[in-house]
Parts: C-alpha cells; structure tokens; sequence
C-alpha cells in the first residue's frame, strides 16, 4: 500500500477515536455510564479491528494510539488529561500485540465462538493494560515517582475492572467482522480519498480543541 494513504488512514482513524474518546466518553461520564467499557469495548475495538480490516498493514493500530491519545489531551471534561492519554497510547500498542501473528484476512476466526472469544481477550487486556501502564508512567511523568507496591494493591481493582469491557468486546466483535464479507477495501481514487481523509480528521482536531478553548 502507498505509504502517504496509509499514513492518512492512521491520521483519519486516530483522529476517529481520540475525537470518541473526548467527545462521546465526555457524555458517557456525565450520564454515569461506565465510560471506560464502553469507550475501550466497543469504540477503541470498532476501529481498531475495522482499519486492520481494510488496511491489512501492521504497525497502523500503534500509529492510531498516537494519534488518538495526542488529541485526547486536549478533552477539557476530564482531571486527568495525560493519565488518559498513555492508556489510549498503550491500548493501540497492545491490541497490535495481541493481533500480531493472526492473519489479516481473518481465516482463524471462522467460528462465533472464536469471535467472541478473541474480542474477549482483546478487550480484557487492552483494558488492563492500559489501566497497568497509567499507573505506572504517569507518576514518573508528574515527578512523584513510581511505587511498586502502590501498583500491587491496586492490582485486583484493576483486574477485576476489566470484566465489562471484555463482556462489551465479546458481543461486538462478531459484529464488526460480519464486514469482512461485504469484501471492504480502501479503493477510492487519490482524489477524492486525500480530502475526505483530512476533511474528517480536521473536523475532529477543530471540534475537540474548539471545546477546550470554549469549556476551559
């Protein structure tokens, strides 16, 4: 694939999530709604199984966690705008772990029951892990240091907060692969692929940092 289009992938995904993540999560935590299950098992997984789905490239679900995590500190809702951030960014790293070795057409997961298991096991940990590295980085980051110990005792809060979002994963993956048999690629003409891109990733960036001026 042109490097320049998948560069714009990654840009237009990213930029997809992260404006979910301040926007749509925003209205989530202000509902009372469990924010982070729902943010992580059903948006951060949506996309992030939708574009290895049509872009079928490794590496683009890390560049996505950049992305999205960068723009995520510009969300004016919540306290903690980097501890947020890292977990976004260390979301898209795990899930590219995670779905390493599996293949891009999706051949080893045929059956229901390996769906829903996978988007089992995807949520769970990138849910956790992500939960794990906020604990760890974002002390270091703000400079009161980093406690293992403080890290152990939260330990099973953390594990055990990771159930919702892997219950939410398990239902929606088969969903979002029922996809794959409609034969989707990214075949739109350079033409009109570039500015529907950056057109959507503009609108993202500009809506999410004109509400931080605005609210903040």
């Amino acid at each position: 694939m042109n490097k320049m289009k998948l560069f714009a992938g990654i840009i237009v995904f990213g930029s997809l999530w992260g404006f979910s993540e301040c926007i749509i999560g925003s209205s989530l935590a202000d509902a009372g709604l469990p924010t982070g299950a729902i943010m992580t098992g059903f948006f951060a997984l949506t996309f992030l199984v939708m574009s290895r789905m049509f872009y079928r490239q490794p590496g683009m679900q890390l560049g996505m966690g950049i992305v999205a995590g960068g723009l995520r500190l510009f969300n004016p809702f919540v306290a903690c705008h980097i501890c947020s951030a890292l977990a976004i960014m260390a979301e898209g790293a795990i899930f590219e772990l995670i779905w390493y070795k599996l293949s891009f057409d999706f051949k080893g997961m045929k059956t229901l029951t390996m769906q829903g298991s996978m988007g089992i096991i995807s949520a769970y940990c990138v849910f956790v892990g992500g939960y794990v590295v906020t604990q760890v980085l974002t002390p270091i980051i703000a400079g009161s240091g980093f406690y293992l110990e403080n890290l152990i005792v939260f330990m099973p809060r953390i594990l055990s907060s990771g159930l919702l979002p892997a219950l939410v994963g398990g239902f929606i993956l088969p969903i979002i692969l029922l996809a794959k048999n409609l034969d989707i690629n990214i075949s739109l003409k350079d033409r009109y692929y570039y500015p529907i891109t950056a057109g959507i990733s503009i609108f993202c960036w500009v809506f999410v940092i004109g509400n931080w001026f605005l609210l903040s």
